[in-house]
């Protein structure tokens, strides 16, 4: 029996994508390596996961 895996719709890849890019963004910049970085990259990045979390699931209510 083989399941087939529901794909994903742009939005939705978008926000996951801004959403691992934030989290790997942080994780460096706490362990030092991107200690170069000003919080503010990471409270845009924050922001824009909200933004294209919103976009996406105001997109499934179409």
């Amino acid at each position: 029996m083989s399941r087939r895996l529901r794909r994903l719709q742009p939005a939705t890849q978008i926000f996951l994508g801004f959403l691992a890019f934030t989290a790997v963004v942080w994780l460096l910049r706490g362990l030092g390596i991107l200690s170069f970085l000003p919080g503010a990259v990471i409270w845009i990045l924050i922001l824009l996961c909200f933004g294209t979390g919103i976009f996406s699931s105001l997109q499934k209510m179409r």
